[in-house]
């Protein structure tokens, strides 16, 4: 720093010599020898002292100035974003901190969405706790690292995941780079663009959605007409019917007057229903909160493998299913939780969303209503 500030106060003092011999060419002929003197001695000082100096300060270098440095940095986050690759940065927690187009269109996750939230919810449980582990290790300086894991929306392919650590300027702990590509190693297409607004077709996936939840919501309602009043079990099951298949992969239903029963399980298969059926509703988190609460709950890729509880053999009921999205709404009569729904979706299926969540606690009321004992 020394140096560079030397240089500097030399290059000031030569620039205020060379305007005070501009200002000296107005002198007559007999003294202008004497200033050509000056300026070529000046000339001399600039190629044998400043200009060696400037070399020395170049190839040590110099301080950047504020706007070259954004400059850089615009350049950068625009490669980073462009670049082919799917390419996400996390922390040493896997926190993610950016994810570019391709990423996000790799991954079916929204960057805003993703940013703050662990890169790891997005890959299959059993992939989590390896690759948390070895984001931590690049993190900590221990080298580069490659391992295979799989995204919970495909958990039958595989994704080869090679971290990396960087070390942005001005941040104390080095960033994990992550690049993302498929296990076939196949050409990635480039992420999909919007169609300019003249030319785009109008998507029609929102109102089919929202038609397909007003069906729904109309196929529960009959349904709870023609139920039998006050008769809970019977109301719960034929609930859960509806429910089932188009709408969710599993559905559970709960009744949660001591002590707690499972009154219904509809399952993508028999045995797995069965299993399930065994299950103490007492010993899943996720029940026994939503009925102390009394509160909804919706979970996309539930980070805890055992919010639902285990499984007879001992195995996360969220790993085993391969759940991607949750619903646990509570069904309450007179200020009291009676009972629970659980909704799963699993693999590549679209979570449930706010609006799927905000229609399902509306039924769950109904459904409350018609298993209330008849006045």
């Amino acid at each position: 720093m020394e140096k560079t500030d030397g240089f500097g106060e030399e290059l000031a003092d030569f620039v205020r010599r060379v305007a005070e011999l501009k200002a000296a060419r107005s002198v007559t002929g007999e003294d202008l020898p004497t200033v050509l003197d000056a300026a070529i001695f000046e000339l001399d000082h600039v190629a044998d002292q400043l200009w060696p100096w400037y070399e020395r300060l170049s190839s040590a270098g110099l301080p950047r100035t504020a706007s070259a440095d954004r400059q850089d940095q615009h350049l950068l986050r625009a490669v980073f974003q462009q670049l082919p690759l799917p390419v996400a940065l996390v922390d040493r927690e896997a926190v993610v901190r950016r994810l570019n187009l391709a990423a996000t269109a790799f991954t079916g996750v929204r960057s805003g969405y993703a940013t703050g939230r662990p890169l790891s919810g997005l890959l299959a449980h059993a992939d989590r706790a390896a690759f948390r582990s070895q984001a931590a290790a690049v993190a900590r300086g221990e080298g580069d690292r490659s391992l295979t894991v799989h995204l919970q929306q495909h958990p039958s392919a595989p994704v080869h995941a090679t971290l990396t650590a960087v070390r942005p300027s001005g941040e104390p702990h080095p960033t994990v780079l992550v690049v993302m590509q498929p296990g076939a190693l196949g050409a990635l297409e480039p992420p999909t663009r919007p169609a300019p607004q003249a030319t785009r077709v109008p998507d029609l996936a929102e109102t089919t959605r929202h038609a397909t939840l007003m069906d729904l919501l109309d196929e529960m309602t009959t349904v709870l007409l023609t139920a039998p009043r006050g008769d809970r079990e019977s109301v719960l099951r034929r609930a859960a019917r509806v429910l089932h298949g188009g709408f969710a992969d599993w559905v559970i239903a709960d009744a949660t007057a001591s002590p707690m029963t499972r009154t219904a399980v509809l399952a993508p298969s028999s045995e797995e229903a069965t299993a399930l059926a065994a299950q103490d509703p007492a010993a899943c988190p996720l029940v026994t909160e939503t009925t102390r609460t009394g509160s909804a709950s919706l979970q996309v890729r539930p980070e805890d493998p055992d919010a639902f509880g285990r499984d007879p053999q001992g195995a996360p009921v969220l790993v085993q299913a391969n759940v991607t999205s949750l619903l646990c709404v509570p069904l309450a009569a007179g200020g009291t939780v009676r009972g629970t729904l659980t909704l799963f979706r699993c693999g590549a299926r679209p979570p449930f969303s706010m609006a799927e969540a905000k229609a399902l606690d509306t039924m769950s009321r109904h459904i409350s209503l018609a298993a209330t004992e008849a006045p």
